[in-house]
């Protein structure tokens, strides 16, 4: 099981859930699974097969060079990062 944070942009579709925890290999199988559970989700994480621009993932800390198909570790601690906007 991999647990995964989600972002405050989100809550709306996981009716508040800040965290929930998910079976999945890759960051691809991650999103598939939240969309089951959260139907909607997929649309904010997901454009063209990709990661949406300005969207990143970190998993245990460190920032996914490899996206969708970034690999996710049993146990693994999964953050979506929205871009900060500001100046």
């Amino acid at each position: 099981m991999v647990s995964v944070f989600i972002p405050p942009a989100w809550r709306d579709l996981t009716g508040d859930v800040v965290e929930v925890n998910v079976a999945a290999g890759t960051v691809r199988q991650l999103v598939n699974a939240l969309e089951e559970r959260f139907p909607g989700l997929r649309e904010r994480a997901v454009m063209d097969d990709a990661l949406r621009p300005g969207l990143a993932v970190a998993i245990n800390g460190t920032v996914s060079r490899l996206g969708l198909r970034q690999p996710v570790p049993a146990g693994a601690e999964v953050h979506f990062l929205p871009a900060i906007g500001g100046g």
